[in-house]
């Protein structure tokens, strides 16, 4: 069973993200601040809940919620700043979106989420000052398995990855020969065959090894 908290304050924060292992598309992240006690049955790690819970869980988890909010890190921008800083940045970027401020932060993983703090891009977003001394002032934890621990990390979890799903679908009709819309981006054997059958898209991730034989893809 999910514990509604890891510590005492009001406003504590769980965040995610879903996406890092596609080869197209965002990676997507989630904050979210949950009331006490709250509760939905089935509410788990994303990866464990099939597509259909996923989206009949999302409105719940929207109306239940003191605050959320989700970031998209597009393909260009974790190009230019590597998938692991994308993905911390992704997170970062929807806490300082929350209409509060949190007390405390949990996140999934075994990285501290204000390691990198002002990474510069000229694809993206860039902090200003006080948004890095805003995120610095948050105690934060992170947790292993944290999004099968906690509600408010699933929460979070739920949220990445729904609308990051949404955001394939609607590219997909852009690309269908690539059948997002069922792969998601992934790495499958059906999107590789895509890749070596038309090439790459504006949406491929030109820092990841898209195909085995990596120096057969034209570009």
């Amino acid at each position: 069973m999910l514990l509604n908290k890891l510590t005492q304050f009001f406003a504590e924060c769980g965040t995610d993200e879903a996406g890092r292992g596609c080869l197209a598309g965002p990676v997507t992240a989630a904050a979210i601040i949950l009331p006490e006690n709250f509760f939905i049955k089935k509410l788990n790690d994303s990866k464990q809940l099939s597509e259909k819970i996923r989206e009949n869980l999302k409105p719940l988890i929207e109306e239940g919620a003191i605050t959320f909010a989700f970031t998209h890190i597009h393909n260009k921008e974790i190009d230019e700043i590597n998938i692991l800083n994308a993905s911390m940045k992704a997170m970062q970027e929807s806490i300082l979106k929350l209409s509060i401020k949190p007390d405390f932060v949990i996140v999934d993983g075994n990285r501290p989420i204000f390691s990198k703090l002002g990474i510069k891009t000229s694809h993206g977003y860039n902090f200003s000052k006080n948004e890095i001394e805003h995120l610095k002032s948050i105690p934060n934890q992170s947790i292993v398995k944290g999004d099968s621990k906690f509600m408010s990390i699933a929460a979070a979890s739920v949220l990445a990855k729904t609308y990051r799903d949404e955001y394939m679908n609607m590219i997909h009709d852009e690309f269908p020969m690539y059948n997002w819309k069922k792969n998601k981006g992934y790495p499958t054997t059906e999107h590789r065959e895509a890749i070596k059958k038309y090439g790459v898209t504006k949406y491929h991730r030109m820092s990841f090894r898209l195909l085995p034989e990596q120096l057969s893809l034209e570009f």
